[in-house]
């Protein structure tokens, strides 16, 4: 049941702003990014358009906290801890580093939807087969 997963990244140049630092939209797109690989590597869906089953997982809070620059071609292992499972939501904390130093934190917190009656989302608890796939990191492992 992991609780914590890590992917490796270069930074682009497109990702970079005119002083050569990467723009901080892109730590958000790199969450999403890792996360998505989290799931993969559960063999989970991270969104499902069957009918009764999981729709997806929209964000209801994230944040990003700028440590130190990242530039063009800099190596950045993003980490994604599991930070909180709640019965219908799960709270990642990611941390961005460079040679082994952290450049920046981020969480997200996203809650477990299905499709309602008329095409909504509804709120649901995370289903047993997701949860069973998941555990919390102790704290000590991301440094809380």
């Amino acid at each position: 049941m992991p609780a914590i997963f890590k992917m490796t990244r270069q930074v682009e140049f497109a990702e970079t702003d005119m002083a050569g630092i990467v723009h901080f939209v892109n730590f958000f797109r790199w969450m999403e990014s890792c996360e998505t690989a989290f799931y993969r590597s559960l063999e989970l869906p991270l969104i499902s358009f069957v009918p009764g089953q999981v729709v997806g997982w929209p964000r209801v809070n994230v944040s990003c906290t700028y440590r130190a620059p990242l530039r063009f071609n800099d190596t950045v292992e993003v980490t994604l801890f599991v930070k909180k499972l709640g019965t219908r939501s799960v709270t990642y904390l990611f941390q961005f580093c460079k040679e082994g130093a952290v450049v920046a934190e981020g969480e997200v917190t996203a809650v477990c939807v299905g499709a309602g009656e008329k095409g909504g989302m509804i709120a649901q608890p995370i289903p047993a087969a997701v949860r069973a796939k998941l555990q919390v990191a102790p704290p000590s492992a991301w440094g809380g």
